[in-house]
């Protein structure tokens, strides 16, 4: 038999030379890399990152087409036994429908550094094709990360906690659809198409799919196609799927400033967060991460709360299934670490992106 592959796709977009702007994206995937490579036994000749850093080639650059491309050809190659992860650290948005004789609806959607928004029915889309005994998992540090994965079980989620004021500036990692359409209104391909969904009165979704559309024609989430051009999708199983998302489906995601808390670098909170309590503790479950970094975020007075979505076999599994990892071999491709290994030394810089 031959062995198991762990994949990843890493995505930081923090939206330079915009009004949107972020701190913290870059920052969260260079710290990711380093846990999943040196924690968990990924080969860096298998993470795929995106970043929108000066200086980056347009074939790394975080916009749909790059993620989506890296995802399908993750998805694809996968066999049986390989572990697949998909980080993405940036804004996110919602998408809300109401057409007369139907019922509310609202869509979750991650807007890369196009603002060509990868949707919910885009990852349902992925997790369909999944092999029997691949596993993906999603981690989402962006506003309204929540619902990223439809219909998936619900294992930790709303909470009631009374939340408290910020302990350091902050910035939400969330972008309206109206700022979108500014945005894409004032790109020449985009005019037509704003102005016809203006004047037709269509819903939000058909407005920003219309916008989208006129900019990168075919090449947009499979929510904007027309119904006879979108893949059929069936309802998913509980057992597909594994998100743990940055905030519950109604908050936003803080991209806090670089301070003392944060090791004087900026980071979104549920990376940051993340990364520290599994540098920390070693073995634990998909379950046990959300509450452990729930636990640390209230300590430090950050009113946001991340939820895990999954069955309930996957809520109970070791993150990122580490149950039959075996220590890897040290070469220049792979640093992990067995589960009593020392925490891992602070301080190391790795260059980006690391071709997939």
């Amino acid at each position: 038999m031959s062995k198991a592959t762990k994949r990843a796709v890493l995505v930081g977009c923090n939206y330079p030379n915009t009004k949107f702007r972020l701190q913290g994206c870059i920052n969260d995937v260079l710290s990711m890399e380093d846990l999943i490579s040196n924690e968990f036994g990924f080969d860096q000749d298998h993470v795929k990152c995106f970043i929108d850093e000066q200086g980056t080639s347009p074939e790394d650059f975080p916009t749909r087409a790059n993620i989506m491309a890296a995802l399908e050809e993750m998805v694809e190659d996968a066999v049986a036994g390989d572990v697949l992860f998909f980080h993405f650290s940036g804004h996110g948005t919602t998408l809300s429908t109401l057409k007369p004789g139907e019922s509310y609806k609202e869509e979750e959607a991650i807007v890369p550094c196009d603002l060509n928004l990868i949707t919910d029915m885009d990852l349902r889309y992925l997790i369909q094709k999944l092999k029997p005994g691949t596993s993906f998992t999603i981690l989402s540090d962006s506003c309204h990360s929540g619902g990223l994965i439809d219909k998936d079980k619900e294992q930790i989620g709303p909470s009631r906690m009374k939340g408290i004021p910020f302990p350091v500036y902050y910035k939400a990692r969330g972008i309206s659809v109206g700022t979108i359409m500014n945005c894409l209104s004032s790109v020449t391909d985009a005019v037509t198409g704003v102005a016809h969904v203006v004047n037709t009165g269509s819903t939000i979704v058909e407005s920003i799919g219309s916008a989208l559309s006129g900019i990168f024609k075919k090449e947009v989430s499979r929510e904007f196609l027309h119904p006879n051009e979108q893949t059929k999708l069936k309802s998913l199983t509980e057992d597909e799927g594994l998100l743990l998302s940055g905030c519950q489906a109604n908050e936003t995601s803080a991209d806090l400033a670089g301070s003392e808390l944060t090791d004087g670098k900026a980071h979104g909170a549920f990376t940051y967060a993340v990364v520290k309590v599994l540098n920390g503790k070693k073995g634990l479950s998909n379950k046990e991460v959300v509450k452990e970094v729930r636990k640390y975020l209230e300590e430090q007075g950050i009113e946001q709360h991340p939820c895990l979505y999954s069955s309930d076999g996957n809520a109970d599994a070791p993150f990122l299934d580490t149950r039959d990892r075996k220590k890897a071999p040290a070469d220049k491709h792979r640093a992990a670490a067995a589960d009593d290994a020392d925490e891992t030394p602070n301080g190391r810089s790795r260059k980006l992106p690391i071709k997939y």
